[in-house]
């Protein structure tokens, strides 16, 4: 398993863009924010032991080595989005030919008689 060795930290900035910054060690994130406990519960392996701040969310992997952490609005602002996004509908056997379009209308009817348990067409 890979270790998680880029901390990125995402908040929202004056003008509500996001901002967000990587570091490469937890001891640069101690200098603005402090630690409140370890991470303990999580099911990525390796996010386990990692520091919890004070003020963020997190840590949320990702990626292969990021551990992600966020400013509560920010966190609030993702996940509403995430959750109101609409999943792409996939449209299953149902193509359109460039020939005729009676040809590709074409329906079949079957009739079933349970006594004959056989399809008669």
């Amino acid at each position: 398993m890979a270790k998680k060795d880029v901390f990125r930290v995402v908040t929202r900035a004056t003008d509500g863009s996001l901002k967000i910054r990587d570091f490469h060690s937890a001891e640069m994130i101690f200098r603005t924010h402090s630690q409140v406990g370890i991470e303990d519960s999580s099911t990525d392996l390796d996010l386990r032991g990692m520091p919890i701040f004070r003020g963020l969310i997190g840590p949320i992997p990702e990626g292969k080595n990021i551990a992600r952490y966020e400013s509560h609005d920010v966190f609030e602002i993702m996940t509403k989005e995430w959750a109101n996004a609409k999943p792409r509908r996939r449209r299953r056997g149902v193509r359109e030919d460039a020939g005729d379009s009676e040809s590709s209308q074409a329906t079949l009817t079957v009739d079933f008689d349970p006594q004959q348990s056989e399809i008669n067409e």
